[in-house]
């Protein structure tokens, strides 16, 4: 009684599909039984971290194939997350994960979701005419991967989109900096380091593009990723910033995809997970949950001449051999 479907409430398709991507993953609910639970009814109502406790012992206990979230749902609008409409699947996943992080009143869980999701980068600029650079270090909670380069064209593969994410980019002409050094504006270039990987990683391809005609649009070629990645093949050594240690365990297995069918306009998101305790792929189609096969998943890489079909948009992968 594993896999357990969530009912759609009207265009919720994009919150079941996140929610179960949150609630399948052992690592994460091992954090979600800890949250202390709020001591007013009131306050039980609107804290999304018991809200999904909630939901997650719902889909455990219960006898049904499927759940509704509505009291989840409740919860959620109650926090400016409206219901009943379109949502991009790699906002709503920001939104969901800050307002968990927000009401994790326990600071070493609010670390722990942290480390769990976290990715850590290192920004370089650095003067082109003299030695002056800058670094800066940010946290993200996705990877937003461009699908084109930049000059529209298309990448090929999961791995082409990594090393095109953390390709150096040269600030000259319009774009040049104020560099104290030289006292004046000089071309500089622009780097990304990777600094740390968490135990899930979310990597998000973007395929919705504003074209020229401020129209969005779905890019839906192609874009094969595998079941297994290793950062250290994928990145060169000045890419990255972090010792041996931190890099042994950039080894990932692909955990989950949010894959997202229809028009830009009027669409649908179902989740493809793969059970971390039974080793098995399922779909999660609202209420509807059947097991798949790893060739089904493949079925999410794309087509040009499909755009309707169902196209990977948020990938997760997971670490093999953490620390």
């Amino acid at each position: 009684a594993e896999a357990v479907g969530l009912y759609n409430l009207g265009q919720t398709c994009c919150l079941n599909s996140l929610l179960q991507v949150f609630l399948m993953n052992i690592r994460f609910t091992r954090i979600l039984r800890r949250i202390t639970v709020p001591s007013s009814p009131a306050q039980r109502r609107n804290n999304v971290p018991y809200q999904m406790l909630l939901l997650l012992e719902k889909m455990q206990y219960g006898k049904c194939k499927a759940v509704y979230p509505k009291d989840l749902a409740y919860c959620l609008s109650e926090h400016r997350v409206k219901l009943f409409v379109q949502y991009d699947a790699a906002q709503l996943f920001l939104t969901l994960w800050n307002l968990l992080k927000k009401q994790m009143k326990k600071p070493e869980l609010v670390e722990e979701l942290s480390d769990l999701y976290m990715i850590c980068i290192q920004e370089h600029l650095a003067c082109q005419k003299c030695s002056f650079e800058i670094k800066s270090n940010s946290t993200m909670l996705t990877l937003p991967l461009p699908v084109l380069d930049a000059n529209s064209q298309r990448l090929r593969t999961l791995e082409d989109c990594l090393q095109y994410f953390f390709l150096p980019e040269e600030l000259a002409g319009q774009n040049k900096c104020f560099c104290q050094q030289c006292g004046r504006k000089t071309p500089f270039l622009q780097s990304m380091k990777l600094v740390h990987l968490p135990q899930t990683l979310t990597l998000h391809l973007k395929r919705f593009c504003f074209e020229r005609s401020s129209h969005l649009h779905k890019l839906s070629h192609s874009l094969p990723f595998p079941q297994e990645l290793d950062f250290r093949e994928v990145l060169t050594e000045n890419q990255c910033q972090a010792d041996d240690s931190e890099k042994a365990t950039w080894q990932y297995e692909l955990f989950a995809v949010v894959a997202h069918s229809g028009s830009t306009s009027y669409g649908h998101y179902c989740a493809y997970i793969r059970s971390l305790t039974e080793c098995k792929w399922y779909c999660f189609n609202d209420s509807d949950v059947c097991q798949v096969s790893w060739d089904d998943v493949k079925c999410t890489y794309g087509r040009s001449n499909l755009n309707w079909r169902e196209t990977a948009y948020l990938l997760f992968y997971m670490k093999k051999h953490p620390r």
